[in-house]
């Protein structure tokens, strides 16, 4: 089964073993064979793909555009690194420069290609392109979506 991922890059850090275990049961549901379909931020999208990996999935990475990489700060590049060269297919979307515009474009393609949506969402409005943006698109395109948010979970 093909499984997206749409959540909050700014996740607290002591509340990502509760997110994780919280997008493991999710992924425990799903029949096999299993592929990931990811961003690749910071947070939530990062805590999918490593939770997809355990399981023995597959990862699919879909980037925004050409400069991601160089938008991510210092810290988070090895993570980052490391789940790039993991991934079994990485397809980049011909945009040069990061956005909100390429966001929606690679949110687009993933919700485009998986028959399932987790959410990592605490509920609230976003801007476009944000999380509440995806689960609303992918609820329009008749996807089932799945929200994690557990108790003590909280944004940065």
């Amino acid at each position: 089964m093909r499984v997206g991922i749409t959540g909050h890059s700014n996740l607290v850090p002591s509340c990502v073993p509760l997110v994780r275990a919280g997008i493991l049961d999710v992924l425990s549901q799903v029949t096999s064979p299993l592929v990931g379909v990811t961003c690749l931020a910071p947070g939530a999208d990062q805590v999918f793909a490593r939770a997809v990996l355990d399981r023995g999935g597959q990862v699919e990475v879909v980037l925004p555009a050409l400069d991601y990489r160089d938008r991510l700060k210092p810290h988070q590049l090895a993570d980052y690194d490391e789940l790039r060269a993991r991934a079994t297919v990485v397809s980049v979307l011909p945009r040069l420069l990061s956005g909100r515009q390429a966001y929606v474009a690679a949110n687009e393609r993933m919700l485009a290609s998986v028959e399932l949506l987790v959410a990592v969402w605490d509920g609230k409005p976003g801007g476009r392109g944000g999380t509440g943006d995806v689960v609303e698109e992918a609820h329009a395109w008749g996807l089932r979506v799945e929200v994690v948010w557990p108790d003590g979970a909280r944004r940065g």
